[in-house]
């Protein structure tokens, strides 16, 4: 590895939005060893194949890990794999995430069984994983922690109908019981991204005295696979490309917003918690 390639490792880099990532960090003139994080290495490995056949040219590498962020074993397994190769990490990206608001409007799952995979899989996921990633950002001379929120998490969102998309999600249906179906339900993975609000504050406070820059980013609404919607649905509702939300977070990994560690940060300014 050279010394001069920062390392980043991106979850759920297989698809949506992390791919998108992926893509714009090897599109970059600065180099980078991109570690891509995929729960089955076959898809993480297509993917990559695809971004290095569509930039044939980059300064950076590009390399794939397999991570189930619903397993602690797979959890330890990638941060091994990526300490014995690199030795350090610069840059985490915590984006993998899922929902599973629609598996339960469509009686697939449990309330109890939606719900706890939701924070499963949005928030301890990224609890542990960033727990056992520390020791390698600590190695980094200006090492970054970033958690991918959503701009529905913000409590004070909650009683604004200022915009077309939070006049869909703040309002109240009809009466009676059982509610209407509604087309992309997001109680549980809206809640969950409350809650990560929260343990980025956390990671925040605790390493502060270490050096490591922390942010919350919020993407905006963006088209991808998330919930199982459909991408075209999801852009007739006022989706943007991901490729957006990419550019962004990159930004934030090349030093474009350092005088808002520690906050929700997106392309439209600094969020409330």
């Amino acid at each position: 590895m050279s010394q001069d390639k920062k390392v980043v490792f991106i979850t759920g880099a297989n698809a949506g939005l992390g791919l998108e990532i992926v893509k714009v960090l090897y599109k970059s003139p600065k180099s980078y060893e991109i570690i891509a994080g995929s729960r089955l290495v076959s898809n993480g490995e297509t993917a990559v194949a695809a971004v290095q056949q569509e930039i044939p040219s980059s300064s950076s590498s590009l390399s794939v890990v397999e991570l189930d962020l619903a397993s602690d074993e797979s959890i330890k397994k990638a941060v091994e794999n990526i300490e014995s190769k690199f030795g350090q990490l610069d840059v985490l990206v915590n984006n993998g995430g899922a929902g599973f608001d629609g598996a339960l409007r469509d009686s697939q799952l449990s309330i109890r069984e939606a719900w706890n995979k939701s924070w499963d899989t949005n928030v301890a996921g990224a609890q542990v994983l960033t727990s056992e990633a520390i020791p390698l950002l600590l190695k980094s001379r200006q090492p970054r922690l970033i958690f991918i929120t959503s701009g529905t998490s913000a409590l004070a969102y909650t009683e604004r109908f200022d915009h077309p998309a939070l006049q869909r999600i703040n309002a109240s249906p009809v009466p009676g019981w059982p509610k209407p179906k509604e087309i992309n339900p997001m109680e549980s993975y809206r809640s969950a991204k409350t809650g990560l609000n929260m343990m980025v504050r956390q990671w925040h406070r605790i390493l502060l005295n270490d050096g490591v820059k922390v942010w919350a980013i919020s993407p905006g609404f963006l088209a991808t696979k998330l919930g199982n919607v459909g991408i075209e649905q999801l852009k007739k509702m006022g989706a943007r490309d991901p490729s957006e939300g990419a550019k962004f977070v990159k930004g934030v990994i090349e030093g474009e917003r350092d005088s808002e560690v520690g906050r929700v940060v997106g392309a439209t300014g600094i969020q409330p918690w």
